[in-house]
């Protein structure tokens, strides 16, 4: 019998039935207005954007233009790219218009799916940003979609690392933007460190469509953006404290890998004190419970982490002299990334690479904090209902699921569950090898590189041809993944999140033609490609008929998103395809999260080696632990967002205050206000409220009047005057620092006055805001410790915080009057003096600028090279090594110098 719920869904459909059906007669609109924008010239087109403009700026609403505008916007990807947006994309469209996330399914091309909300919202001419998770895809979208944005008369602009700034701002300035998360949030904190508005490059933060929105908007969340500068360099004791951890045993320390925390056993904290003492590191009449032995405590701690909790090949791997992160969930390289506190040098002492110094913070933000400044915020991606409330929680998004544009045809199987690894990977081959000699391609998937190259040795023994594509292989990426779908082709994966390039059965036709192409450069392009298209059709259709693409995983993900994901790369639009799961005992999920139950049942049956259990309950099960981790993990992202949420708050007040400055022409009545703050309270510390004349310090006042305001005047004498209270005083004092600034002023200009106190106050701002940052990081690492004294941590941080911060605004009107008090124009003699040095000094950097003069190697050079007889040097590469011997690419060494 069936539910209540259940008789309702039946009758009335989910409420994302609902909302899907909800648009049909938008859909149906745009439709019915397809003949008449086909009938518009290729200039129509544009045309009719100047028109919609017009209408905006008129008050019209982007809702009662959408149908237009998207049936125009349709008309211009058809002529641009060819490609004729289905009813589900539009679909897709108007959700994100609304400011949702469209779920839509790997191969229902998203990319173009934002192309119409894009199109419509940048109609305000406020710019709209369309955010990618790295660089490549959002050079590629840029350029491909840009072509639609040009048929109907927008821009379009890219945004990406080490950009020069003139591009960056033109890029800002089009009407649709790409660019990664990344690159956006460091550009905000950038503006934000800048000294005029000229030099600011974001304009508004409008509207945001952001790609893999999971990703981006979870994964990348745990994280803070930080722009940071270098600070003491301590990598002798990072070096020193390495070679004591291995001396360490397990009875030291204990692991808590569900948390990812390591902590020393009170046995493990008495044999560190006594090993740091033996070493000279601890004083012997010191204790590590002493607080002058906190960094100490710090550095032994991040060595531990660095030890227990990091392994080479899965979290990060080293290149060259660099230890560089491995994104966990697109198993990317994160190159430029550090962990902070030190733990990062910890790793680098652990390979025995080059110890880089450690920053102190100049400006952070997190992604959630940074998305949440747009007025209007939508996503897409393949995966998002297993995260929805966080979605509505912290943004405000809710998730629609788009159709697909035809039936999934793929075949899920039930997981099969091993008892070791080893029965696993075994059957892993076994499978494989079915699927290869069949023609089937197989895409599988891993969870470490580690763990992907064992088994590409694996099937090298096997005598399995194969690709691998992980963090090592991440510049041929997207070739790897165009012959991913070819006959027989096997690829080994780790993690499939975000890659931007379709799988397409037969492999991708557009590769192969370039490839023909580049194989003979006297062929005719256009017969090379009537025979590759001929070939590829071929293909494709033996690949159907083996079954489509097979995507065997060998673990489950801590999220059930990245399980999806990976299987969505099989059966897009329609095609044929399996998916299987091959799990054991053994695997981290199962290890840690894995109910003990499922040991015992498979105990219980008696299993033989290399048998599995299949079952849906099994699925259920993992399902189950998966859940409890991403609920765990929203726990822990909630939590470190509401401690953010204090410095956000605290960031807006000064980010603004920055602007209104750089904004403000004439910044005399602001400094005005913080002299007389200054001066109220210099008198209620040395003339105290309620006191009586011989109670007051005018000694003391008179002072820090010198020290604050570079004047002496006769403080002890007004105070001893007949009938004189503090606010005669303080109305006195305010009179001479008024006329001490117009002198000043009278001095410098007006003009210079005005630019003198705008730089004064934007660096004061900006060294106070980096100070207060490190106060909130060291308050934030100790105020956990207050839950045991049962108060509560955020609680505790907010008053703090607030504390610090009214600190830090009292202490910044002191700094900027003395700084103001103090400067005078410079003497005929200082600006001379000034004058040599800057020329001493750009003389020595040009100097140093100058490259060095080849030095080679005799041990190492190339027999009958001589040094001075560039005909002895054969006829090298600029690329290739020097014939000198020294090590370096020849265009560096001696090819300067022909």
């Amino acid at each position: 019998m069936l539910g209540f719920g259940a008789v309702t869904k039946k009758i009335f459909g989910t409420p994302n039935d609902r909302k899907v059906k909800a648009t049909r007669p938008l859909v149906e609109k745009i439709n019915a207005l397809e003949p008449e924008f086909e009938a518009l010239s290729d200039e129509g087109l544009i045309e009719k954007t100047a028109e919609f403009k017009a209408r905006v700026s008129n008050g019209e609403s982007l809702e009662s233009l959408l149908p237009e505008a998207f049936a125009n916007c349709r008309e211009g990807a058809r002529r641009a790219l060819g490609l004729r947006a289905f009813d589900v994309q539009l679909m897709g469209g108007i959700f994100l218009h609304e400011g949702n996330i469209s779920e839509m399914k790997t191969g229902e091309g998203k990319t173009l799916v934002a192309t119409f909300p894009a199109y419509l919202n940048a109609l305000t001419g406020r710019g709209v940003h369309i955010v990618t998770v790295n660089d490549y895809l959002a050079r590629r979208d840029a350029d491909w979609m840009g072509k639609v944005y040009g048929a109907l008369g927008m821009s379009c602009g890219v945004v990406y690392p080490q950009q020069a700034e003139d591009e960056k701002k033109a890029a800002y300035s089009a009407d649709i933007t790409y660019a990664t998360n990344n690159e956006l949030g460091f550009d905000y904190l950038r503006d934000n460190m800048k000294s005029s508005l000229e030099e600011m490059n974001q304009r508004d933060h409008y509207f945001a469509i952001v790609d893999e929105v999971d990703s981006i908007l979870i994964d990348e969340a745990r994280t803070p953006l930080i722009i940071s500068g270098p600070a003491q360099d301590r990598s002798d004791l990072y070096i020193t404290i390495d070679k004591l951890i291995p001396e360490l045993t397990e009875e030291h320390y204990s692991i808590d890998e569900k948390n990812r925390s390591v902590s020393y056993t009170d046995e493990g904290n008495e044999f560190l004190e006594a090993l740091l003492k033996k070493h000279g590191i601890l004083e012997e009449d010191a204790s590590l419970y002493d607080p002058e032995s906190t960094t100490i405590v710090h550095h032994v701690n991040q060595g531990l982490r660095a030890h227990t909790l990091f392994a080479r090949d899965k979290e990060y791997i080293v290149r060259g002299d660099e230890v560089v992160l491995i994104d966990e969930f697109t198993g990317r390289m994160m190159a430029g990334r550090r962990l902070s506190e030190g733990l990062h040098q910890a790793i680098e002492a652990k390979e025995g690479v080059s110890i880089r110094p450690e920053n102190v913070t100049l400006a952070q933000v997190t992604f959630q904090n940074y998305f949440r400044l747009y007025e209007k915020l939508a996503g897409m991606t393949g995966t998002a209902a297993t995260e929805a409330d966080e979605f509505r929680e912290i943004y405000g998004l809710g998730v629609v699921e788009v159709p697909t544009n035809k039936p999934i045809a793929r075949v899920d199987d039930d997981d099969a569950v091993f008892r070791t690894a080893k029965e696993k990977y075994d059957e892993v081959i076994t499978v494989i090898r079915e699927a290869h000699e069949k023609g089937q391609p197989t895409l599988v998937g891993t969870t470490s590189i580690e763990k992907s190259e064992m088994l590409s040795k694996m099937l090298t023994e096997a005598k399995i041809k194969h690709n691998v594509l992980n963090a090592r292989q991440h510049e041929q990426e997207a070739q790897i993944v165009a012959d991913a779908g070819r006959l027989g082709a096997v690829t080994i994966a780790t993690n499939m999140a975000g890659r931007g390039t379709d799988i397409k059965l037969g492999g991708n036709v557009e590769f192969k033609i370039m490839e023909a192409i580049a194989a003979d450069p006297e062929g005719d392009p256009e017969t090379i490609r009537e025979r590759i298209e001929a070939e590829h059709e071929a293909d494709e259709q033996a690949v159907k008929d083996a079954g489509g693409l097979f995507v065997l995983a060998t673990e489950r993900h801590e999220s059930r998103r990245i399980d999806n994901q990976l299987r969505g790369r099989s059966g897009r639009q329609g095609d044929p395809g399996r998916s299987a799961f091959f799990l054991s005992l053994d695997d981290d999920l199962m290890r840690i999260f894995g109910s003990e139950r499922l040991e015992k049942v498979l105990s219980t049956l008696g299993m033989k080696e290399g048998e599995a259990i299949i079952h849906p309950w099994v699925n259920k099960s993992l399902e189950r632990a998966q859940a409890k981790v991403e609920g765990r993990n929203f726990d822990i992202r909630k939590q470190l967002l509401k401690f953010d949420d204090v410095m956000n708050d605290q960031r807006k007040v000064i980010f603004k205050q920055r602007l209104d400055i750089m904004k403000a022409e004439d910044l005399s009545d602001i400094v005005q206000d913080m002299r007389g703050e200054v001066i109220d309270d210099l008198i209620d510390t040395y003339m105290p409220p309620k006191t009586y004349a011989d109670q007051w310090d005018t000694e003391g006042l008179h002072k820090a009047v010198i020290e604050q305001f570079n004047m002496d005047v006769p403080v002890i004498d007004w105070a001893n005057e007949e009938g004189v209270d503090d606010d005669e005083i303080a109305d006195r004092l305010d009179s001479a620092a008024e006329q001490m600034m117009t002198e000043k002023a009278e001095a410098f200009g007006p003009e210079n006055m005005r630019m003198i106190e705008k730089q004064v106050l934007l660096q004061t701002i900006d060294g106070k805001w980096r100070e207060h940052l490190l106060r909130l990081e060291h308050l934030r690492s100790v105020v956990g410790f207050r839950g045991y004294a049962q108060r509560d941590p955020l609680n505790e941080y907010k008053n703090e915080a607030f504390q610090l911060f009214e600190n830090m605004l009292d202490s910044l009107r002191q700094e900027v009057t003395q700084k103001l008090a103090q400067i005078r124009p410079m003497t005929q003699e200082e600006q001379d003096a000034l004058m040599r040095q800057m020329q001493e000094q750009q003389a020595a950097m040009q100097k140093a600028a100058e490259p060095p003069e080849p030095v080679g190697n005799p041990e190492n050079a190339r027999e009958g090279f001589v040094e001075d007889d560039p005909s002895t040097w054969g006829d090298p590469g600029r690329n290739e090594q020097c014939p000198c011997g020294s090590g370096k690419k020849f265009k560096h060494c001696h090819g300067r110098l022909v």
